[in-house]
């Protein structure tokens, strides 16, 4: 007796609840087989090859049922969901923008088309596509949930409304909670976030983000000697749980506190000695407090040769002043991973204390940094500065960035609203079209030129104040292939005795080599610096005034 397409799906998916996977899988195959353009049937198929992780069949049968079925909803839903998952998101939001016409009264479209535009940075699509979900579906837990955090995400002045209305729909979802302690952070409610993040940390001790979160707050409150105390009772509350000990460290070595860190993830690492992430961890904070002796035995006892192990391990050859042995290593990296800009920062390091010429071919050629003018006029300078410092009046003082005595904005500042900085933004993209055209010819090999000719996106972008004394400490932007410093306002002594001026190449402290920068940038007013993101860069610390800038990255995939 033959068998419907509706009896082969049943069959497969029965296999599939008895863990039968190939038993499923060939059910499907004769299914198909006798059925080729059953969409449902096709669908389900590719649903069964999606949860294995197979995503690339998946999206062949996905787009099989779509061929045989234009209007089948769930098979566009999921060829989006597949090419995002293959790193096309994309092409997955030209397919859903593509077919609007047909699936627009449909919930599920707005919900994976928000999804895919909040992936790719969108933030304006993703608002549009949450509110027309809502308008379909106006309880929609995670559309209510996705619109409150874009509006966070973009500074909007309800967002805090916002979370309210979708906290009740959203009970069981922690973070849902803690987009609305961020938000009330945001909008100055210090107090209400602070007992928000409090009773989170108490009820889920081991979840890492609220304890880090309390952790920035408690910092920005001047808790400086205490903030991380609550850690003391998440790790209690769950002893086996090296997550916990991880955001400790973290969060300590954030504030230089690195010899705390490395007896926190230390004591972690002997509950756990098969887990590499501490052991690292250790070895990373041992040996940035001075401890190379406890550094190097971790790595002796290390058999792990992963990309981590050896970027980590070449930190420590450099603080061991032997930056032959990091060369290695690091090329080791860079041949498995060309993009790592970390590893690229550090190999810069080594060429220069081995006088390698690569060094020059990496940032001393011309045209790999410049400082430009932005051509803002002193009314459209001024507004911007004041936004700004409005927006610091809400921001904390970050724990884990570059920022020493200085305050950090939230989310990303070209995502917002504001008039202002959509003129900043569209500012900075004509100079970055100028900047490009003047960079030396493409290289495959160079970790900037490979990417010289190709498109590319900004990626964060925040903004920094500090007053007297105030300073950034030598760091890398490892997300981007160019980075930047667009000064707005400069202290009163900017450029004596070097007051204030951004340095490029100058190597980190922790890493104790001394190396001094390979350019030093008299900060002005109104200009931005571009350079390459393997440069180490900070800045000096200036008598008295106001430093205000906004940085940004570029690289080559947007989100």
């Amino acid at each position: 007796m033959s068998q419907s397409a509706q009896q082969w799906r049943d069959r497969a998916m029965a296999a599939k609840a008895a863990g039968d996977l190939a038993g499923a899988e060939a059910i499907f195959a004769q299914g198909i087989a006798a059925f080729p353009s059953n969409a449902q049937l096709l669908n389900s198929a590719g649903s069964f090859l999606a949860t294995e992780d197979r995503h690339v069949e998946a999206l062949q049968r996905f787009e099989a049922a779509l061929a045989a079925d234009p209007e089948h909803a769930e098979a566009l839903c999921n060829c989006a969901i597949s090419l995002s998952r293959l790193g096309r998101p994309a092409q997955a939001m030209a397919l859903l923008t593509g077919l609007e016409k047909s699936f627009a009264k449909v919930p599920r479209y707005w919900s994976v088309r928000a999804a895919t535009a909040r992936e790719l940075g969108q933030l304006n699509e993703a608002a549009h596509a949450y509110d027309a979900l809502l308008v379909l579906e106006a309880a929609h837990a995670r559309g209510l949930h996705g619109r409150a955090r874009v509006a966070l995400e973009r500074g909007e002045g309800d967002m805090c409304a916002r979370f309210e209305q979708a906290l009740p729909h959203n009970r069981a979802d922690a973070t849902a909670f803690l987009g609305y302690a961020q938000a009330l952070a945001c909008s100055g409610r210090v107090a209400e976030a602070r007992a928000l993040a409090e009773t989170l940390v108490h009820q889920l001790p081991a979840w890492a983000d609220g304890l880090a979160f309390l952790a920035q707050l408690r910092w920005g409150e001047g808790e400086a000697d205490d903030f991380c105390d609550h850690f003391v009772q998440a790790a209690a509350a769950v002893p086996h749980d090296p997550a916990i000990p991880l955001a400790w460290a973290i969060a300590l070595a954030g504030t230089d506190r690195h010899a705390e860190a490395a007896a926190i993830v230390g004591r972690a690492a002997a509950m756990h000695p098969g887990n590499l992430d501490l052991a690292l961890a250790e070895a990373e904070y041992a040996g940035a407090a001075g401890d190379l002796a406890r550094a190097e035995q971790i790595y002796d006892a290390l058999a792990a040769q992963t990309p981590d192990r050896k970027l980590s391990e070449a930190r420590h050859r450099l603080r061991q002043r032997a930056p032959d042995r990091a060369d290695v290593l690091l090329g080791e990296v860079i041949a498995e991973r060309p993009d790592t800009i970390s590893a690229w920062a550090l190999r810069d390091l080594a060429w220069r204390m081995l006088d390698d010429p690569r060094a020059q071919w990496l940032h001393g050629q011309p045209g790999l940094y410049a400082q430009r003018p932005l051509g803002l006029s002193p009314t459209v300078l001024a507004d911007l500065v004041a936004l700004l410092r409005g927006l610091h009046e809400k921001s904390l003082p970050p724990v884990g960035q570059s920022v020493r005595s200085g305050s950090q904005t939230w989310g990303g500042l070209f995502d917002r609203m504001e008039s202002e900085l959509r003129t900043l933004r569209v500012v900075i993209e004509d100079m970055l079209a100028d900047f490009r055209a003047g960079l030396p010819p493409a290289d495959d090999t160079h970790p900037l030129l490979r990417h010289r000719d190709r498109p590319w996106f900004l990626r964060g972008s925040w903004s920094i104040r500090m007053t007297g004394g105030g300073r950034h400490t030598e760091h890398v932007h490892p997300q981007g292939i160019l980075s930047s410093a667009v000064h707005l306002v400069v202290p009163r002594d900017a450029g004596v005795d070097n007051a204030g001026c951004l340095e490029l190449g100058r190597s980190p402290p922790d890493l104790g080599l001394d190396l001094s920068p390979l350019a030093t940038i008299t900060p002005v007013a109104g200009s931005a610096v571009l350079f390459p993101s393997t440069f180490y860069h900070g800045t000096r610390r200036f008598g008295s005034g106001e430093r205000m800038s906004v940085a940004f990255d570029v690289a080559t995939t947007a989100g």
